[in-house]
């Protein structure tokens, strides 16, 4: 029998920006823990991130995901500011295509999960691509919200 592979897996090289906020994440694990609580994240810990950051709430029964938090870099690629809005009450665009997926995987990997987009023909100005890094953090009992964070590749 096979393990089955993350459709989300983490790869082996992520941009500086995602490997700082995955370390800063890391460094609020208390003990044995394999994610921190959702408490102890400090958006201010990452002030020249904080644009490229977002914090997504998890909610259960049924599964759906709100924007809680959304940095200004992020609000620009997608043309508005999401905040409070849940994830399958907007349109699936730069930079949110395939979030609900990926966030129904960190839940059920119970892990850091990575997405990259493929790079657009177009002239605009996010041709590039981008790439997003959905992290798992503990509240209540399950996992009560994720910290996320997008760059450009």
């Amino acid at each position: 029998m096979t393990t089955a592979r993350s459709p989300f897996q983490l790869p082996e090289k992520m941009t500086l920006e995602l490997d700082r906020v995955r370390d800063y994440w890391q460094s609020l694990l208390r003990g044995e823990a394999n994610m921190p609580f959702w408490d102890d994240v400090k958006l201010s810990s990452l002030p020249d991130l904080r644009a490229r950051l977002m914090l997504v709430d998890a909610f259960e029964n049924p599964q759906r995901f709100r924007f809680n938090t959304v940095g200004q870099d992020i609000c620009g690629r997608f043309g508005e500011n999401p905040t409070g809005k849940f994830l399958d009450e907007i349109e699936s665009k730069t930079p949110f295509e395939y979030l609900m997926a990926q966030s129904s995987a960190t839940i059920e990997a119970r892990a850091p999960t990575f997405y990259a987009s493929h790079p657009s023909t177009g002239t605009s100005q996010h041709q590039n691509g981008y790439v997003r890094l959905l992290l798992p953090m503990w509240g209540n009992g399950r996992i009560e919200m994720m910290l996320g964070a997008i760059a450009t590749r």
